[in-house]
């Protein structure tokens, strides 16, 4: 975790001790799928690859064997198998997940708005419920997960928005085709220095997504532990930030990667901390979920 995701490791530190190695059993697993599916070593650059199906084949038949309680013969499975199991994490959230990396081995774009979102559901979305029932929610706590997916969408949401220069150099883009469409930017040519202001627009309407679902996340973090909230509501400033920064540097925003600085990471440890006694009355579970916010599918 500490080389895949500085964030996140901090953010994971606050948890108590069983939490916290269950946490990252769980990122290992995830970590590994997608290194996997990109051809990279902990993130970073991703390399490309072309035999996508059968990464993707492999991944599958490691995550069922490891689901199923067999010794798999990688650590990264074998644990995620183990924490399933002791947490009863239903499966369909980790073959959510896999979906996603088939979404990319079949080099899928999104069409709509809806399209990217259905996308951030599987490759972040899933996650988010699966540690919010690591964490001690009932599996049957729809509403409870929904905010917990909603902060997996956030975090995706900046993702995307930092990545796009990334992800053009790699032939991927995840802008939903109408997006560019609206703004007369075309397929595949999102990154040219003439686009670059009107991409901006687009950058900053990630970015606002990301702090709507960011906000109705908090409104679930009362329904778990101190510790576990005080972890939650951490990463959600960290992460949140990243998209934060990247509407505010504007078209400048791909220039370099977009990172939240040491120092603003403990600053978030310690507001979040002082966040966690009044976080049911701040952010209560009984506020309607935003309308016009996507709906993950349900089992």
């Amino acid at each position: 975790m500490a080389r895949g995701s500085k964030s996140f490791a901090m953010a994971s530190k606050l948890f108590d001790r069983q939490t916290r190695e269950r946490a990252w059993l769980l990122y290992a697993w995830c970590r590994k799928c997608d290194d996997i599916a990109d051809g990279q070593d902990h993130g970073g650059t991703m390399q490309g690859v072309t035999d996508g199906e059968a990464r993707l084949a492999a991944m599958r038949a490691l995550t069922d064997a490891a689901l199923r309680g067999e010794p798999t013969g990688d650590p990264a499975f074998d644990g995620f198998g183990l924490v399933m199991r002791e947490c009863a994490i239903p499966n369909r959230y980790a073959h959510d997940l896999i979906e996603g990396f088939a979404l990319d081995a079949q080099e899928w774009r999104p069409l709509s708005e809806a399209d990217m979102l259905r996308y951030c559901y599987h490759v972040a979305g899933a996650v988010g419920c699966m540690m919010a029932v690591l964490m001690g929610v009932d599996p049957q706590d729809e509403a409870t997960l929904d905010r917990a997916c909603d902060l997996g969408l956030a975090f995706q949401l900046a993702n995307i928005a930092r990545d796009i220069g990334e992800d053009a150099a790699a032939g991927r883009c995840y802008l939903p085709q109408q997006w560019l469409a609206e703004m007369d930017i075309p397929l595949g040519g999102h990154m040219e220095p003439v686009y670059r202001s009107r991409l901006t627009i687009l950058a900053r309407r990630l970015s606002a997504m990301a702090a709507d679902y960011e906000a109705s996340a908090r409104h679930g973090t009362g329904a778990l532990p101190p510790r576990a909230a005080w972890a939650v509501l951490a990463a959600a400033g960290i992460y949140g930030d990243i998209a934060r920064e990247v509407a505010r540097r504007g078209d400048r925003a791909w220039d370099d990667r977009v990172v939240t600085p040491k120092s603003d990471k403990l600053g978030w440890v310690l507001r979040a901390g002082l966040q966690v006694a009044g976080r049911a009355r701040r952010w209560p579970a009984s506020a309607p979920r935003p309308a016009h916010l996507w709906t993950r599918p349900r089992a």
